[in-house]
């Protein structure tokens, strides 16, 4: 996946399923559904490159080998469920350009944060109280397993803390394909766990198999300050960023707050990419609506 021009990333899956009438308030959330109804995720991709979107992000984000241990499944199972998530994307890549979409489509496999795993809202916060080595342990097994499969590149994102950025990184030194990080971000400047964003961004220089760093699952009042700081500390990696629409989430609950308006995607997303980005899109909340809107915003 070379990014050669803007890309346009899909929104929410959480949002294309629930649209479907799918509930998904499970520890599993999405990855549930890999066993129950899998075409209801290819559905929910489609839609989104018909939408506009050149990318979709698989299913994978909360689907975990010992996650999907604890609800039934054998090892073996668990290990063939997360591999589905790619043919699943690949599957409606295939059924959009029959459908006659014609630009360049690409199927990026989601890494989802430890705290995805836990199912407690710590993506949000980062303070997960293990360090760089337990982190590595942790995402090792899967993240290869997802790079075995037939995604255009890794997609390692909500990340909230430096750590766990540090042992996706050293991972990423021996995949197949490379990868983008995107950090969930408490304000303009740092990531969830307080590090300044340009200090991350500093760090990756040089990093042979980082494709992208950026931000998602973050307010968007907030992308332009930070794309700005990524900057400062990385003048050369391009920027992915796909922000959630601004409402506040509640773990105890796993619901959203607020008012999500998508009208002001197109404008959004323009000032995004004249500003650095170059990898675009949404993430909770943000549904095809928004992503239609982003498609004439950069396109249009």
């Amino acid at each position: 996946m070379k990014i050669s021009k803007t890309i346009l990333l899909d929104g929410g899956l959480s949002n294309a399923l629930e649209a479907q009438g799918i509930d998904l308030n499970h520890e599993l959330w999405s990855a549930k559904l890999l066993k129950e109804d899998e075409e209801a995720i290819v559905k929910a991709h489609l839609e989104y490159y018909l939408a506009g979107a050149s990318c979709i992000i698989t299913s994978s984000y909360q689907a975990t080998i010992d996650g999907l241990m604890k609800y039934g499944n054998s090892r073996e199972e668990s290990i063939e469920l997360i591999k589905k998530t790619t043919t699943l994307g690949v599957k409606a890549k295939e059924q959009a350009l029959k459908k006659g979409v014609e630009r360049p489509l690409f199927v990026a496999g989601s890494i989802g944060p430890f705290g995805a795993f836990l199912a407690d809202g710590s993506e949000y916060r980062g303070d997960y109280g293990i360090g760089v080595d337990e982190l590595k342990a942790f995402h090792k097994e899967r993240l290869m397993l997802i790079d075995s499969t037939g995604i255009d590149v890794l997609a390692c994102e909500t990340i909230p803390s430096f750590d766990e950025v540090k042992a996706i990184v050293s991972l990423l030194d021996n995949t197949v394909h490379k990868g983008w990080i995107s950090c969930s971000c408490k304000d303009g400047q740092h990531l969830n766990d307080g590090t300044p964003i340009k200090e991350v961004a500093a760090y990756l220089k040089g990093k042979k198999n980082v494709i992208a760093f950026g931000v998602n699952c973050t307010k968007p009042k907030y992308i332009s300050s930070l794309i700005n700081e990524i900057k400062k500390g990385n003048s050369e990696i391009d920027i992915v960023v796909y922000p959630n629409s601004g409402q506040v989430y509640h773990a105890d609950t796993k619901t959203w707050s607020g008012i999500s308006d998508p009208s002001h995607c197109a404008l959004m997303a323009k000032e995004w990419e004249m500003l650095g980005a170059s990898l675009i899109g949404g993430c909770c909340m943000m549904g095809t609506d928004h992503i239609s809107a982003m498609e004439i915003g950069l396109y249009k």
